[in-house]
C-alpha cells in the first residue's frame, strides 16, 4: 500500500510541474501561478514533469540503481524551478522532501547491496574459469558409510562436481528475549576457495533492515545496517572467522553435499548414523558431528566451534533438518532451524525455508 502511495505522489508532483509549461506557452490560463515564466524556463518545468514520471516507472520497475539516481536530479530541478516561483510553489518543498527521504535510503540499500554482487561476481570470474568433473562411486569411497549413503540419497553421483551454489532463503530470526523477524536471503558460497557470501532483507521492529556477511579469503565479517544507512552491528576479528567457517561447513553438509568430498575434510567414523569430522580452510579447524536417518537423511548437524556474535562466545550449534524434497535433481532439506545451546536452555534463533539451489552458476 504504501508503495502505492508513493508512486501516487511521485507522479501528482509531477503532474504539478505541468502548470508552468502550461504558463509559460499561455496553452491555458494558470491562476496558481501569478509570475511570468518564460519559454525557456517553461520546458525546464516539463522536463521535470517528464523526470518525476520516469522515476515512477523506474520505481515501480524495482530498478533501484536508477530510479533514485532520477530522484535526485528530478527534485534538484523542481527545487531550482520552486525558488523562482516561491511564493506561488513553495508548497511542491514538501513532496520533493518526501520523495528525497524515500531515494535516499533506497540508494544507499543499493552501494550496500552492491558490495555483496561486486565480490559474488571476482568470485564466479575466478571459478568458471575452471572445468567440472563429474563426481564418481570412488569418490566416495574413503568417506564413512552413512555419509555415502547420504551422498547417494541426495543424488549427487554422475552428476558435476560442485564449484559454487547459489542459494535463496526465506524465514524467521530472532535474537534472546527479542520478537521474530521476517527476512529474505541470497547467498553464493565457492568451493576451489571457500567463500561464503550472504545478503539478507528484514524488516526489524517495522523498520527496513539489510546484511552482508562476507568470508573470504582469510576474513570473516558481518555488517547489518538500519534502512541501509545506519550500522547497527559491524564484528570481524579471528573469533568471526572461525564461526563462520563452521557455517562454511555447514552449508557444505545441509546445501551442498558434494563438496564433502574435499581434501580439506577429515572424517572419523562413529557408527552407522553417525560421523565426526574435521573441515579445515586458512589453517583454521573446526569440528562437528553429523546424525543421519535410515532413509539416508542429514537430521542434524552439531558444533561446539561456533561463536555467538551478541557476545563473542562460544555455545554448541545445532542445525536441525527436515522436510527434503527434489531441487533440481538433488534432494535437499527444505526447512531447518538454528539452535544455540545456551547454559540455561535450548534457543532457536532461526528458521529457514530453501526456495532455490544452483550449482556451478556462470553469473549473478
Amino acid at each position: 500500500m504504501l508503495r502505492y502511495l508513493f508512486v501516487f505522489i511521485v507522479f501528482i508532483h509531477g503532474l504539478i510541474h505541468l502548470l508552468g509549461f502550461v504558463k509559460a506557452f499561455q496553452l491555458s490560463e494558470v491562476s496558481q501561478l501569478t509570475q511570468d515564466i518564460s519559454r525557456p524556463v517553461g520546458l525546464l518545468w516539463l522536463a521535470a514533469t517528464l523526470l518525476f514520471f520516469s522515476t515512477g516507472v523506474l520505481y515501480l520497475a524495482g530498478n533501484d540503481k536508477l530510479w533514485p539516481i532520477l530522484a535526485f536530479v528530478s527534485i534538484a530541478l523542481s527545487q531550482a524551478l520552486l525558488f523562482m516561483a516561491w511564493q506561488d510553489a513553495k508548497f511542491g518543498t514538501i513532496a520533493n522532501v518526501i520523495i528525497l527521504l524515500v531515494a535516499i535510503p533506497a540508494y544507499a540499500g543499493w552501494r550496500f547491496e552492491n558490495t555483496y554482487r561486486e565480490d559474488v561476481g571476482a568470485a564466479l570470474e575466478r571459478t568458471n574459469a575452471t572445468e567440472s568433473e563429474l563426481l564418481t562411486e570412488a569418490d566416495l569411497q574413503p568417506l564413512p558409510t552413512p555419509v555415502q549413503k547420504y551422498l547417494r540419497y541426495v543424488g549427487v553421483v554422475g552428476k558435476p562436481k560442485v564449484k559454487n551454489v547459489r542459494i535463496t532463503f526465506t524465514g524467521q530470526m530472532r535474537g534472546k528475549g527479542q520478537d521474530w523477524f521476517d527476512f529474505t536471503a541470497e547467498q553464493h558460497n565457492f568451493y576451489d576457495e571457500p567463500a561464503r557470501l550472504f545478503f539478507m532483507k528484514a524488516s526489524v521492529k517495522g523498520l527496513p533492515a539489510s546484511g552482508y556477511h562476507a568470508y573470504k579469503g582469510d576474513k570473516a565479517g558481518m555488517k547489518v545496517k538500519v534502512f541501509s544507512l545506519f550500522p547497527v552491528v559491524d564484528v570481524a576479528g579471528a573469533e568471526m572467522f572461525k564461526g563462520e567457517t563452521v557455517t562454511v561447513f555447514n552449508d557444505m553438509c545441509l546445501m551442498a553435499p558434494a563438496t564433502l568430498i574435499s581434501d580439506q575434510i577429515a572424517w572419523t567414523p562413529i557408527d552407522d548414523a553417525s560421523a565426526r569430522v574435521t573441515f579445515t580452510n586458512q589453517g583454521v579447524s573446526i569440528s562437528a558431528v553429523l546424525y543421519f536417518n535410515d532413509e539416508g537423511q542429514l537430521v542434524n548437524f552439531a558444533s561446539d566451534d561456533r561463536y555467538d556474535v551478541t557476545d563473542m562466545k562460544q555455545y554448541r550449534f545445532t542445525t536441525p533438518a527436515r522436510d527434503y524434497r527434489e531441487f533440481n535433481g538433488y534432494r535437499l532439506l527444505s526447512s531447518g532451524d538454528a539452535v544455540w545451546h545456551y547454559p540455561d536452555g535450548e534457543f532457536v534463533y532461526g528458521k529457514f525455508n530453501l526456495e532455490r539451489v544452483e550449482y556451478n552458476v556462470a553469473g549473478i
